[in-house]
């Protein structure tokens, strides 16, 4: 029988060895983080859906050599689907094909959820995309390429024992080109950024009815995915109407991103511009709604209004009227 001096003995010894075990795992832990990406869209109006096929993402450049997640394959990655065909209609393992469209403003879908990966300083994230990506126009269905099946981003840093959450957000007003004199759509590197989503916030908008008569814009369209009008976003406040570019433009200012304007079906005229970087901007908004990035078009801007996005995914309101 044990006494109460020899239980406490021991309680006291498996106390000891518990916190011992702790500050091992402790340590164990502090040499990694925590890493999650999903993938959002800026939705374009020459195409109905836009579908992607992903097949893995790659971090690059930490001591600890590549470290590299399949689709389907490894832990905490999205599931495969058999949206991907190769060129004989045959499912292409490990991938995921998504339509773009369902994951705009604020929404997105996660390609990796928690990885666990090396704490430290990577030189390069890269997305490994897969054959089969396509846009659909009605009924047609129209190749689309990616330059090498990849896209590169940027080095970043994970600190050890963080949980972080990052984003790839697809600009198609700036990425998806239709060249003349070549076949299908291709996705350019341009207009498709990662953002850090404690580092970004989201804008939710408005734009008058009457506004939008007074300028001889569309009003009350019978498809409400057409869209009336579109709002263009500039780093910087106070930026003049005249120095503004559109894509492909010559202009002093480049915009950071652009949007439509939709109707709701009923009396509302809304946007969305999600995952944008902390800062000071200044939205723009025009009738012309058929830019194309790889001209230099005359795009007529009606009025602009500053904003300011803050962090940590929130949601700033615009109205303009």
């Amino acid at each position: 029988m044990l006494t109460n001096r020899k239980l406490t003995t021991l309680a006291a010894v498996i106390a000891a060895s518990t916190l011992v075990a702790a500050c091992g795992s402790d340590s164990d832990d502090s040499n990694t983080a925590m890493f999650s990406l999903a993938i959002s869209d800026a939705p374009v109006d020459a195409a109905d859906e836009v579908w992607a096929c992903f097949h893995s993402v790659e971090l690059v450049g930490n001591a600890q050599g590549p470290q590299t997640f399949t689709i389907g394959e490894d832990t905490n990655t999205i599931e495969a689907n058999d949206a991907c065909l190769d060129a004989n209609g045959d499912v292409i393992p490990n991938t995921r094909g998504i339509n773009l469209f369902e994951f705009t403003g604020s929404e997105s879908e996660d390609l990796l959820a928690g990885v666990e990966v090396p704490a430290g300083n990577y030189g390069q994230l890269r997305l490994e995309m897969a054959e089969g990506s396509y846009v659909l126009v009605g009924d047609t269905r129209i190749p689309l390429s990616v330059p090498s099946n990849e896209l590169k981003f940027d080095s970043f840093t994970l600190d050890a024992g963080s949980n972080v959450a990052y984003t790839i957000e697809f600009d198609l007003r700036q990425a998806l080109v239709n060249p003349v004199g070549q076949e299908g759509y291709f996705l350019k590197p341009r207009g498709v950024r990662l953002v850090d989503n404690m580092e970004v916030g989201h804008i939710e908008g408005t734009l008058a009815e009457a506004l939008l008569i007074d300028n001889q814009c569309t009003v009350a369209p019978t498809d409400t995915s057409e869209s009336v009008a579109a709002v263009y976003l500039y780093s910087g406040a106070d930026v003049a109407l005249d120095t503004m570019a559109d894509f492909g433009g010559s202009e002093a200012a480049e915009p950071y991103t652009a949007t439509g304007v939709t109707f709701d079906g009923a009396t509302a005229y809304n946007f969305e511009i999600g995952f944008v970087a902390t800062g000071d901007y200044t939205v723009a908004w025009t009738c012309d709604t058929s830019d194309d990035p790889e001209v230099d078009d005359t795009i007529n801007f009606v009025s602009a209004q500053n904003v300011t996005v803050n962090a940590d995914g929130t949601v700033t309101t615009v109205t303009i009227e």
